[in-house]
């Protein structure tokens, strides 16, 4: 059953959410659209709990993963919008410990840009470090970098958060967790949770991991160079987690955790919130060119060095990024409208502004979907936002 409310214009989007849930394999979901500062599409339903049967509620709250991103990029936008975080300077000026072992000359940029060479961590983490904010950080600037700082853009899935999240420490001063609730959730009155208190557990929608592929299907180029190379980057990252085991993103242990590359708990409500603001000027936030800066394309030189799949990356966000003419095996793909920039979620979850269309979204579920980017239930989401609108796909199916 789908419950909430959608304007008329967006009628499509309530359509293609009930086809989700028929159809496409969703369990529980909620998708949110702001248009023009007002909420026009906020719908959820299915189920939050298949093991209890529990309903998706309006106040269902699930695991985003890297859409949490999003958010740690956001806290580094407010600093540079303040002039108190300068994106070409060297990370060392503002976190001595950093600069050594060939980080010396890292700045900012490279940090937000996925070019710091830090993709992953070398050495074996304790179980449970992941979850130790001061442990990650240590391990992260005692790392040796993979490339040269800048040479290449790699995804860093699991160390991107710890990585900003600790430059805003250490120019503001307040734990990263307390800086993105003082400054953007709390403002925003957001059901946003980086670090997720006891009383609100109960809300929390379990993950469901993606099916298998079928043997019919390619596998992913990432998960051919995991298999096959355990010193790889894609063997680390998925491997060399600091979890206590690899099943745990569920446990108490890791909500109440401040993991700022992959740990916030929210709903396409609290995603969408966070982004409305960027769709219409960014004020009081940021000013305009920050805007500007977030929406523009700063990073695209082909394959990601990580991910394996074509990647355009913005300043700490991703842009729409077309790979369904690519080898089979990384046809991953999120098609956006070119002014548009956020950041997809493992199994599908997505946020995102687009200051053009001035919309801002937000979808979250619990039944992952295969691949990195988006699967087809959040693309037809994002599809029907975009048809609502009047805008066209031209013959490569690309929003404009």
């Amino acid at each position: 059953m789908i419950q909430g409310e959608c304007d008329a214009r967006f009628a499509s989007v309530r359509e293609q959410f009930g086809i989700n849930l028929a159809e496409r394999g969703e369990v529980g979901a909620s998708v949110c659209v702001i248009h023009e500062a007002r909420t026009v599409v906020d719908l959820w339903g299915g189920v939050a709990d298949r093991r209890t049967g529990r309903p998706w509620e309006r106040d269902t709250i699930s695991l985003v993963w890297s859409s949490t991103k999003g958010a740690t990029a956001l806290c580094a936008h407010l600093l540079i919008s303040r002039g108190l975080l300068d994106l070409n300077a060297k990370v060392a000026s503002y976190w001595p410990e950093f600069g050594r072992a060939g980080k010396e000359s890292t700045t900012v940029r490279m940090l937000l840009n996925h070019r710091a060479g830090l993709p992953v961590i070398r050495q074996t983490l304790a179980p449970g470090g992941l979850y130790d904010w001061e442990y990650m950080t240590g391990m992260l600037a005692a790392e040796t970098p993979f490339w040269e700082p800048g040479a290449r853009q790699g995804y860093h899935a699991t160390t991107f958060g710890h990585l900003v999240g600790e430059l805003v420490r250490r120019v503001d001063g307040r734990p990263f967790d307390l800086f993105f609730r003082e400054e953007i959730a709390g403002p925003l009155t957001l059901d946003f949770h980086l670090g997720l208190s006891e009383k609100d557990e109960a809300r929390v929608a379990p993950i469901i991991r993606a099916d298998p592929p079928s043997q019919r299907e390619p596998r992913s180029l990432f998960l051919e160079r995991m298999a096959n190379d355990p010193e790889s980057i894609q063997s680390l990252m998925v491997k060399n987690t600091g979890r206590r085991s690899p099943g745990d993103h569920d446990s108490r242990e890791a909500h109440a955790s401040v993991l700022p590359s992959s740990g916030g708990i929210t709903n396409a409500r609290g995603l969408a919130g966070m982004y409305a603001p960027l769709a219409t000027g960014g004020s009081p936030f940021v000013d305009a060119d920050s805007v500007r800066q977030m929406s523009a394309v700063s990073s695209a030189t082909g394959i990601d060095a990580t991910l394996l799949i074509g990647l355009r990356i913005s300043l700490g966000f991703w842009k729409s990024s077309d790979n369904r003419q690519g080898p089979p095996g990384a046809r991953d793909s999120m098609i956006l409208s070119e002014e548009a920039f956020g950041h997809p979620g493992m199994g599908g979850s997505l946020g995102f502004a687009d200051p053009g269309a001035q919309i801002s979204f937000g979808y979250t579920m619990n039944k992952q979907g295969r691949g990195v980017c988006l699967n087809e239930r959040g693309q037809s989401l994002v599809d029907a936002v975009y048809r609502s609108l009047g805008y066209r796909a031209d013959r490569f199916g690309r929003w404009s």
